[in-house]
């Protein structure tokens, strides 16, 4: 499915939680900013910076930044999306 809020296919930042790396924290997975290419660990790990940057820039849509994975969540409409092409090999 495709979705209307400003999705473009990123270049990514760095490839770890930015936020994580600098505050010394795991994370369970990793997410990727479709609009921004921030890169932020899943709402399984203790930061939740991904849905953190979401609520702080309104950067709706996020993709799966684990190897090989496909999908997509928009925050706004609270549903998946993809296949997208993936973030990382």
């Amino acid at each position: 499915a495709i979705d209307p809020h400003g999705m473009q296919q990123p270049s990514p930042e760095p490839l770890a939680g930015e936020e994580c790396l600098e505050i010394g924290q795991m994370w369970v997975h990793l997410r990727i900013c479709r609009t921004c290419g921030h890169v932020g660990c899943c709402d399984s790990s203790i930061g939740k910076h991904a849905t953190a940057h979401f609520h702080q820039t309104g950067h709706a849509v996020m993709q799966s930044f684990q190897s090989g994975e496909d999908w997509g969540w928009c925050y706004v409409d609270e549903k998946m999306l993809g296949p997208f092409p993936p973030a990382r090999k």
